[in-house]
């Protein structure tokens, strides 16, 4: 027997509904903040991701998913959705065509980590980007955005834990700083920690390794080495989340996995999943479109694990559900009678109803059971009988009742299901 391959999981019928309810609530909101959906190709050149996520971190290094195609040309399935979205909007001129852009993403990631509760090979992720602002208050939006979504959905379980990068010059400083402080400590340090001690220090506050634990926690801070320009701008985007009634955590250690974050950056984590406690987060990155051969373009964005998202819901009792139902269960007790079943399900369907019909010839009995099965409100049964008078016997599977109708009377066994009045639609 083929298996699903290790670290993948199939979304079955009976948890897709939950999925709906959760992608329904992204839409519905980043639509109330005037955000538009974009997609992008699951396959991009490596190099976009290579050169915009960074060499020194451990996507990058050792968790893409790389192949070469037939022309010999390495491709990669996309780690993460904001290369791949800046990428589209330069080859696209979208800022040209528009200076504010606000998009919206939702699709599957790959990343060849070791598999865990809340860590897939292949996930899913909500992801948001507004591109063209340098101003705080892109920062305060993209953050109510992701505050509002977690609420709608019906979290508490989570905080939201804020930092500042700062800017090009006060990073540098802050890199000059910890390399001499990392320096009389690397020997004993991970293997990964001192690859990165040269090449890309900020990593290093990043590491998961417990020889590095004791280095680490005593590492000089970031907010220690922002200039003025950097302190104000993220005393500015605090003082909006203040008076947005955000409540957030000032976290002077987050630092971010990716390199093209600056000045903003923020998780939003829990205590409800064990390891895996970030559920989303994000940061801005106003240096990625000159990277990728753009125009300069200040942007900001975060991300939110959809698999995280549900397993903490799951965790706090409030996993959603679909609003799919079956109106009408249709049964046919001879096989002379299959056909006007099929007509009449179809007649029903084209109104807007959903409509099931048994595709098996099984009994009553059994055809009954699925009607329960489907949670069927209403079950129409045709018989010899009632396929000789035309008619079809209804029953409210609620309240046990059960009426004679005519099939030809589609708008009253319309608004007997539904309560709506319709336009007559005769099934003959």
């Amino acid at each position: 027997m083929i298996q699903a391959v290790r670290g993948t999981k199939d979304i079955l019928p009976t948890d897709i509904g939950a999925w709906q309810a959760l992608e329904a609530t992204f839409r519905r909101i980043a639509g109330q903040f005037g955000f538009q959906e974009l997609r992008t190709p699951v396959f991009e050149h490596t190099e976009l991701f290579s050169r915009g996520i960074g060499e020194t971190t451990d996507i990058v290094g050792k968790e893409m998913y790389t192949f070469l195609d037939q022309g010999q040309t390495s491709l990669t399935l996309r780690p993460e959705a904001t290369a791949s979205i800046v990428r589209a909007v330069i080859e696209n001129t979208l800022v040209e065509k528009n200076p504010l852009l606000r998009l919206w993403y939702m699709g599957a990631m790959f990343r060849q980590e070791r598999p865990q509760k809340g860590r897939l090979r292949q996930f899913h992720q909500f992801d948001a980007e507004i591109l063209g602002s340098a101003q705080p208050e892109a920062d305060a939006e993209s953050l109510l955005l992701a505050y509002t979504i977690l609420r709608a959905i019906g979290l508490t379980a989570f905080e939201l834990r804020l930092n500042s990068l700062g800017n090009t010059e006060s990073r540098l400083r802050y890199r000059e700083a910890l390399q001499a402080y990392f320096r009389p400590h690397i020997s004993g340090m991970s293997a990964d920690s001192q690859h990165r001690l040269e090449k890309n220090p900020l990593r290093i506050l990043d590491s998961k390794h417990p020889e590095d634990a004791d280095a680490v926690k005593g590492a000089p801070l970031l907010t220690e080495y922002l200039d003025d320009a950097s302190q104000r701008y993220f005393e500015s985007v605090q003082k909006i989340l203040v008076a947005l009634e955000i409540p957030y955590i000032a976290d002077a250690r987050l630092v971010r996995g990716l390199d093209y974050y600056c000045h903003t950056t923020f998780e939003f984590v829990t205590t409800r999943l064990g390891s895996q406690n970030a559920i989303g987060g994000g940061g801005r990155y106003d240096g990625l479109f000159e990277q990728f051969g753009g125009k300069p373009t200040p942007g900001i964005g975060f991300a939110f694990g959809i698999e995280r998202l549900l397993l903490l819901l799951e965790e706090e009792q409030k996993t959603p559900t679909s609003d799919t139902q079956c109106d009408l269960y249709v049964i046919a007790l001879d096989d002379e009678s299959s056909p006007l079943g099929m007509k009449l399900a179809q007649a029903l369907r084209l109104r807007g109803l959903t409509v099931i019909t048994d595709a098996l010839r099984r009994s009553f009995k059994a055809q009954m059971r699925d009607a329960d099965r489907t949670k069927a409100r209403f079950v129409a049964i045709i018989g010899e009988k009632e396929r000789l008078s035309q008619s079809a016997i209804i029953k409210n599977m609620a309240t046990g009742e059960q009426h004679e109708m005519a099939l030809e009377d589609t708008g009253t066994l319309y608004q007997v299901i539904s309560g709506t009045e319709k336009t007559h639609i005769d099934i003959r």
